[in-house]
């Protein structure tokens, strides 16, 4: 009798773990990111928390500025699993459709102006008369490449649409004529410009003066690229970049600030790039992250292609013709 209890007992463990390992199958290997410079400090923490559920996944981050990253992939031919963009709209027109299907947008953001204590004017400045103290002759200012990065194209779509709420005729020319050997790849760049004190003050997006724990000016709704309710208006402003191909140019419009993610159509570690992205986009896991540092959820929103988006994901879309 006792054997055949522990028969029993035998069977009914070994059909329980069997299970068990059908619906959390093995996630192992590398997990290769390339992401948005901004996304530096909370896709970090994200990942090591990710790790303490799959010890057995190694995640390798590599922050570029979002063009840059994605020009890896389409002119480098670099391998990764998952790109996470600050402009979702970069995965839409440089990755769909010949290296992905899809996208999911998760979080937003808001360009601000950043600077130290040290930096010169900061008792004064504020939102009503930043743009004359920075194009004051002794302040120096940075801003990132818009060829490489969508924080610098942003920063001057930021700058056409003050132009016109503060009815400054030429603003925006002034802008981008001064302090260009201090554009950088990428946002995060910026910040060693100004803890350095090469720049007193930096076009960024609000998010990074948080997680650096910097000052910053925030800017009205109708410039900062924030609100959706101003979708339109920011359609007004227009930022020329390099295009696909060599030699062309491409036309981004000013819209409101949407990050987007991906998984690559040719990842190498599909199981553990569905494993991250479905714990980073989870409201109580990744997105309080996220939230935490200052990069506020979208999620649920309109997907492209919705329906190509893995099982698993589509509860952090819905369906669209966007």
């Amino acid at each position: 009798m006792k054997r055949v209890f522990f028969l029993l007992a035998t069977i009914i463990l070994f059909t329980m773990t069997s299970l068990s390992q059908s619906k959390t199958p093995a996630i192992s290997g590398d997990l290769i990111i390339f992401h948005a410079g901004s996304l530096s400090v909370p896709i970090k923490e994200v990942a090591t928390e990710f790790q303490r559920l799959y010890p057995n996944v190694k995640v390798l981050l590599e922050s570029a500025g979002s063009v840059a990253s994605a020009r890896k992939i389409t002119d480098l031919n670099r391998s990764c699993d998952i790109l996470a963009s600050a402009d979702y709209t970069v995965i839409d027109n440089m990755l769909i459709p010949k290296y992905t299907d899809w996208d999911i947008r998760f979080a937003s953001n808001e360009m601000s102006i950043v600077y130290q204590e040290s930096s010169k004017y900061a008792t004064q400045i504020n939102a009503g008369n930043w743009y004359d103290l920075l194009l004051k002759k002794d302040v120096v200012f940075g801003r990132a490449d818009p060829n490489s990065d969508p924080c610098g194209y942003r920063t001057v779509q930021t700058l056409q649409l003050a132009e016109k709420y503060y009815k400054k005729a030429g603003l925006a020319k002034a802008f981008t004529d001064k302090d260009q050997n201090n554009m950088r790849p990428k946002e995060v760049d910026l910040i060693a410009l100004l803890e350095s004190g090469t720049t007193d003050y930096i076009f960024i997006y609000k998010s990074v003066a948080i997680q650096h724990k910097l000052k910053y000016i925030s800017l009205p709704d109708e410039i900062n690229l924030k609100c959706p309710a101003n979708a339109a208006l920011y359609a007004t402003a227009s930022t020329e970049i390099n295009g696909k191909e060599p030699g062309k140019k491409e036309l981004v419009k000013g819209e409101p600030m949407v990050y987007g993610v991906t998984i690559l159509r040719d990842a190498p570690n599909k199981a553990a790039a569905q494993a991250f992205l479905e714990f980073l986009l989870s409201k109580n896991k990744g997105m309080k992250i996220m939230e935490k540092d200052g990069q506020p959820s979208v999620i649920p929103m309109e997907a492209k292609n919705f329906d190509m988006i893995p099982k698993v994901l589509q509860q952090f879309a819905k369906p669209g013709k966007h």
